[in-house]
């Protein structure tokens, strides 16, 4: 790794930051492809849970006798329970470390997958829709952390990219796989394949995945320590911006999770399996497009000038929505707005790694709270949205693109509002709460 002490700006990361520390950190970095596949299935674990389990949406408000606003909320509590997990395993992998956390939560989340396979209804789908988020959260805040105990500065970004490419599969496949699974069997079965891919996550983390916060580099303080390190990293107005535009972005990727299933399929007529097509090519956008981040534009790029061109797009993308379903074209078919979600999603491969790597580069000494932070506000963003996008029933794609809109307009005024990237001569300051181990910014 190149030396400490090395200055970015803010926008254009050298490539130097600072040093790997050694140890468990140098032993897990030698093997560097088996940590990206872990850390990969980590964060596809999400997509997993929530994506394979889209085409089914409309054959659960059958089968449990719910209308669509209530299953719908089976996505929004997943989701929510990711956003709270977060912000409790965060401060405890900086505290006990990555690995426990980490395995516990894994084997609570297979145990609530399991059990969701067999609810009897949409209000105990519900419940342990949520146990399984908050479990699941494990997975998504560590994997951040553990990147940011491995990497900095520009190999940073490029490892979120890479990243995104493992993760990005998980998409793609998924509501294929649960669009065949719903061939042979009914959405339950979805919930087996589910626990069973829990199950092998788990072992491989307890299998190959090493240490990577050294006992020396933990925080020793409990639950007030961690809330001031929290505290600490919202009073950062930079942080701050990446975390809002961030989270705002995700709720317009999941403004179109959530309501797709029902746009697609029952207001254009798709089959369940033409649904999984077109989001499985979606998510091929996403990933190709986060790959010309990492491979070609990072490092020759500024961050927030491939950020910008990330979130422009998206707005472009919603507005043209918002047009379309709306009726201003007079009446379109699935093609167009199949066209409009695709440039979204793409787009979505620019702002999301972007936005973790400029936020994670200033909290060195606090990634995991800094991790829970960004996850959280993500998910909580995203839950908000998820209803909203059903509130005119089941016949209209139009509140999908006024949400969508919304959130592209927000994250754009908090990117340019707070983060401020035209300061390109600006340096970035590590964020550091008080009692916080390792060096002063």
């Amino acid at each position: 790794m190149p030396e400490s002490g090395q200055k970015t700006t803010q926008g254009h990361i050298t490539e130097s930051a600072s040093v790997a520390p050694a140890g468990p950190v140098t032993a897990a970095r030698r093997t560097g492809l088996l940590v990206t596949l872990v850390l990969g299935g980590l964060t596809a674990l999400p997509p997993l849970s929530m994506d394979m389990y889209l085409p089914a949406l409309p054959e659960v408000t059958g089968a449990l006798n719910a209308p669509a606003a209530t299953v719908q909320l089976t996505l929004t509590a997943c989701l929510a329970g990711m956003a709270l997990g977060q912000l409790v395993v965060g401060p405890m992998s900086d505290k006990w470390g990555r690995r426990r956390p980490l395995l516990v939560g894994m084997i609570v989340y297979v145990l609530a997958t399991a059990v969701c396979a067999l609810a009897p209804s949409a209000e105990l789908l519900i419940g342990f829709r949520l146990l399984q988020g908050l479990a699941g959260a494990a997975g998504i805040v560590i994997a951040r952390a553990v990147v940011r105990d491995l990497y900095d500065g520009v190999e940073m970004a490029r490892f979120f990219s890479t990243l995104m490419l493992i993760s990005g599969v998980a998409p793609i496949i998924a509501p294929l796989i649960g669009g065949q699974i719903l061939r042979i069997t009914d959405w339950r079965g979805v919930f087996h394949v589910l626990t069973v891919i829990g199950v092998l996550l788990t072992l491989v983390v307890w299998r190959f995945l090493a240490e990577t916060l050294p006992p020396e580099r933990r925080h020793e303080g409990g639950v007030g320590q961690a809330l001031r390190t929290m505290r600490g990293l919202l009073g950062d107005r930079v942080f701050a911006g990446y975390m809002l535009t961030g989270g705002l972005a995700f709720a317009a990727l999941f403004a179109y999770i959530s309501a797709s299933p029902f746009v697609v399929q029952e207001i254009y007529g798709a089959s369940p399996q033409t649904f999984s097509l077109l989001f499985g090519l979606n998510s091929i956008g996403l990933v190709a497009v986060g790959q010309v981040n990492g491979k070609l534009l990072v490092g020759r790029v500024s961050l927030d000038k491939a950020l910008g061109w990330g979130l422009g797009t998206i707005l472009v993308a919603s507005l043209a929505l918002l047009l379309m379903t709306s009726g201003v074209f007079g009446e379109v078919g699935l093609v167009p707005v199949a066209a409009g979600l695709f440039v979204l999603m793409s787009a979505m491969g620019l702002a999301m790694p972007n936005t973790n790597a400029q936020a994670l580069m200033r909290t060195p000494h606090a990634a995991g709270s800094a991790s829970a932070l960004l996850g959280t506000t993500s998910f909580l963003v995203g839950a908000v949205a998820s209803p909203l996008v059903g509130i005119a029933g089941e016949h209209t794609a139009v509140p999908m693109a006024v949400v969508q809109l919304t959130c592209a307009v927000l994250a754009l005024a908090c990117f340019l509002g707070m983060c401020r990237p035209w300061r390109s001569t600006a340096t970035v300051q590590q964020v550091r709460a008080p009692g916080t181990p390792g060096p002063a910014p």
